[in-house]
């Protein structure tokens, strides 16, 4: 089988879940080779995601490595089996992969929880408060980058709509609220497409204030995305790089804790609307 030209976050994780699958039974990929009766070189290519793999062989190896979740294993064979080229492969070379696989996360997702300290959360983002946000980015991108880079966060919003949409919460600290990019304006009309959105039946939106006081540090920008099972949950993080992707059992176990601590201090959907609502009276 042919390496894969261009390796996402999702065919990685796919190889990465066969490997812990495997070492959770406590066999190295040459004694694996020998009871599946294939060469280590497949093994390592699989896990790696480099090479891809059917459906049928990934219920074979889980059977051989006794993996007794069932849900876990179909889920894992539906991955296998996805042959589709989402609407973010139309930016592959155009911008980061980090920003395609993103996208990809969000696609598949069964929920997603979001907290955001300094910027409104991606998929709430309205057209305008967008350019304003490139407009500050260092180096400036070019015209045509900026227009890629603006479609594909716009386009990143047909999540909320799609059929059986996932359900999204999302927390947002009054410091995000109170930026001012692109000026006055511009925040008020951002506001208002906030508040907006907030009255889909799928999207929460809570505020933590200042009031709130400390709480439990989950970055500048955190989504705990839902898998089908809570084995393939995912936590992605901004970096100055680009969205880190987290996947490890004691990460997502770290980052659910911390984001139910934030969501305790964080005002109710009433209240938060409200609180939006005199924000935006103020500008």
């Amino acid at each position: 089988m042919a390496p894969r030209k261009a390796l996402t976050a999702r065919q990685r994780r796919l190889g990465t879940e066969l490997r812990k699958i495997r070492e959770h039974t406590g066999l190295s990929m040459t004694q694996a080779a020998e009871v599946l009766g294939t060469d280590r070189t497949t093994i390592s290519n699989t896990e790696s995601g480099r090479f891809g793999v059917s459906p049928e062989r990934v219920r074979t190896w889980a059977g051989h490595y006794e993996c007794p979740d069932a849900a876990y294993v179909d889920a894992l064979a539906a991955m296998a089996a996805e042959r589709i080229t989402g609407w973010w492969e139309d930016y592959r070379g155009d911008l980061a992969s980090g920003a395609l696989d993103l996208a990809e996360l969000e696609h598949h997702a069964v929920g997603i929880r979001c907290v955001q300290m300094l910027y409104m959360p991606g998929l709430l983002q309205n057209e305008e408060y967008v350019r304003a946000v490139l407009a500050e980015a260092v180096p400036p991108p070019s015209v045509t980058r900026q227009r890629r880079q603006l479609s594909h966060r716009l386009k990143r919003r047909d999540v909320l709509d799609r059929a059986n949409p996932p359900d999204f919460m999302f927390l947002i600290h009054e410091a995000a609220l109170r930026m001012t990019f692109g000026g006055s304006a511009v925040a008020r009309g951002q506001l208002d497409y906030l508040l907006k959105e907030s009255e889909r039946d799928n999207v929460t939106v809570r505020v933590i204030p200042f009031a709130a006081g400390g709480f439990v540090e989950t970055g500048g920008s955190t989504q705990y995305v839902f898998g089908p099972v809570p084995q393939l949950d995912t936590v992605q993080t901004d970096t100055t790089t680009g969205p880190a992707f987290l996947d490890a059992e004691t990460h997502l176990v770290n980052y659910r804790a911390a984001l139910d601590r934030t969501e305790e201090r964080s005002l109710d959907p009433e209240r938060s609307r409200d609180f939006i609502r005199a924000i935006a009276q103020q500008l």
